[in-house]
This record gives structure tokens, C-alpha cells and sequence, in this order.
């Protein structure tokens, strides 16, 4: 796995996608910070947080949708398959990989909130509290991505894909606000949803439930993967 790990790390940096991925990162982080906390003269982490979760819907595709698709567009996937490296390292290490690079800017960038300090009283456990959430979603989003490029050879349907199904979760979220409380499926849909988990987070309340949500939901992915990767490996 580790060996998987470094050539994957490599990889991001050999070409433009690791740097696309940090400066659009970096750009649209800088103008969430400006506009929920500075141009509106507020310490509240919670509207920076809940922006950049939605905005990670749409960064975090073009981190992971090289992975498996390229593999499959240079004809190295099958070295991958017959090298003596166990599926589930094979995943786990380009997981890693692309989660070092997204953990490591999500850190960088929370930094901006000590600019805040002189000047106002921010909440440093809320805003560990968004960080972990931000962190366990990214995760989800980054397992999603894996799975549907594993489906394809193009990373430009691998982007589509993965955004139309993270796009399908935050929908849930949405329409749960449409349905009246009386109503069961209300609470189903807000089980279901990771905007609606998020934003137990924002409002200061660490939920384990949605801990262990997040995780199940990437293992799910991850799981798929891995599936797959073990049938092409014994057809």
C-alpha cells in the first residue's frame, strides 16, 4: 500500500492535476474567508464551513478522477492487477494519497480563521468541530470518486459521475426540508442526507452517529471498488 501510496502522491505533482486541484482549492477558499467572515465583519466559522462542503463537491471530482481512469486509458492497469499488491491496499493507497492532499489544504486554509483573533473572539472547538466534519465528508466525496472512476477510462465522465452522485446525497437534504415533520420520510431523508449531518457540526454539537454515517458511507464506496477491481482481476 505504501508503495501505491508514493507513486500515487507523485503522480499529482508530476502532472497539473495536484496543482489545478490546490490553487482552486486555495482561490476558493481565500473568497469563501473573505465573504462569510471579513466583508460581513463575523467570527462564525459555520457559513465558511457549510460553502467550502458544497464547493467540495465539485474540487474534490478533479482530485480523484484520474485513479482509476488512467490506469485503464494507459493500459497499466492490468500491471497493477498482476503486481503482488492486494486490492484493498491498491485502493487504500490512491485513497490515501488523494486524502493527504485534501486534509493538507483543508488544515492550511482553516488557518485563516487566526487572522480573526486580534480583532474578535473566535470558537477554536467549533471550529475543530467543522474541520473533522469538512475532513469525514471529503472523505465520502473522495471514496464516491474512486468507485466511478473505476467505471471508466474517461475522466471527464469520471468527473460527471461522481458529482451527480454527490449532488443526488446533498439533494436529499434539501427535499427533506420540503416535507412537512409529521411525516416519517422526513426523518429518513435526514438520516440519509450529509448536508443535513453537516450541519449538526456547524451548529457546535459533535454527533458520533454522523461519524460513524460518514465512515459507513465511504466504506460502502470503497467496498464497490474493491469489488470490482476483484472481478477484473480474476476475469
Amino acid at each position: 500500500m505504501l508503495a501505491i501510496f508514493k507513486r500515487e502522491l507523485r503522480g499529482y505533482f508530476t502532472g497539473v492535476i495536484g496543482y489545478v486541484f490546490l490553487a482552486l482549492f486555495l482561490a476558493v477558499a481565500g473568497a469563501v474567508f473573505c465573504y462569510t467572515t471579513l466583508f460581513s465583519m463575523s467570527a462564525d466559522v459555520s457559513a465558511y464551513f457549510t460553502m467550502m462542503l458544497l464547493f467540495c463537491g465539485i474540487m474534490l471530482p478533479i482530485l480523484t478522477m484520474k485513479s482509476f481512469s488512467e490506469e485503464r486509458k494507459a493500459k497499466t492497469e492490468q500491471l497493477l492487477l498482476t503486481s503482488p499488491v492486494s486490492i484493498p491496499a491498491m485502493v487504500f493507497g490512491k485513497l490515501l494519497a488523494s486524502y493527504v492532499i485534501f486534509a493538507a489544504a483543508v488544515v492550511f486554509t482553516s488557518l485563516y480563521f487566526l487572522i480573526l483573533t486580534p480583532y474578535a473572539t473566535v470558537k477554536f472547538t467549533l471550529l475543530l468541530g467543522n474541520i473533522v466534519a469538512l475532513l469525514l465528508v471529503g472523505f465520502v466525496f473522495i471514496a464516491i470518486g474512486l468507485f466511478v472512476s473505476s467505471l471508466t477510462e474517461n475522466q471527464l465522465s469520471a468527473v460527471v459521475g461522481t458529482i451527480g452522485i454527490i449532488l443526488g446525497f446533498l439533494a436529499i437534504g434539501i427535499i427533506s426540508t420540503l416535507i412537512p415533520d409529521k411525516y416519517w420520510v422526513r426523518y429518513v431523508f435526514d438520516s440519509l442526507s450529509i448536508f443535513t449531518r453537516f450541519s449538526t457540526f456547524t451548529n457546535g454539537y459533535f454527533d458520533l452517529a454522523s461519524v460513524v454515517y460518514y465512515l459507513s458511507v465511504g466504506g460502502i464506496f470503497l467496498y464497490l471498488t474493491i469489488r470490482i477491481y476483484d472481478r477484473r482481476r480474476y476475469s
